[in-house]
């Protein structure tokens, strides 16, 4: 799990060969002019999707992993309360993994929680159980996925 800056992006670049290509769409698109909805940018391999919605509290957020993606999430307007937990330590499935939606929630409870504000963003790894939309308003955010 990473949490940083827009300004510091450059850092993270290296980590995987698409990570330039979102950095490059933040840096050259009006991410709040876009309607919510799935944008993509390379196929199944790199596409954004934009929420607007109200968030939740911590009681009523799940953690959830992914097998196939990576997230970069990226708060632009309100303050989204990430949790994080070591995949490994989650030991309390919801339910079965969907490959459909490469997803897998849990019961377990987070061991921090990361308060983003807006041009901050968190990087999941499938090795990073998160539960996000944790916030007292309306969080806007994209997240890009990006094939491991």
């Amino acid at each position: 799990m990473i949490f940083s800056t827009l300004s510091q992006s450059d850092r993270y670049a290296a980590l995987h060969p698409l990570f330039p290509r979102a950095f490059e769409y933040i840096r050259n698109t009006d991410l709040h002019a876009l309607a919510p909805g799935i944008y993509p940018l390379i196929g199944d391999d790199l596409f954004a999707i934009v929420e607007h919605i109200p968030g939740r509290t911590r009681e009523a957020a799940k953690l959830e992993a992914h097998r196939r993606y990576i997230d970069i999430q990226l708060v632009l307007a309100g303050v989204d309360e990430m949790g994080w937990k070591q995949l490994s330590d989650c030991h309390d499935p919801v339910d079965e993994y969907s490959a459909e939606r490469d997803i897998r929630f849990f019961n377990d409870a987070p061991d921090t929680w990361i308060a983003t504000p807006p041009d901050h963003f968190c990087i999941f790894f499938p090795e990073d159980a998160h539960a996000p939309l944790v916030s007292e308003g309306q969080v806007r955010k994209v997240i890009f996925k990006i094939a491991v």
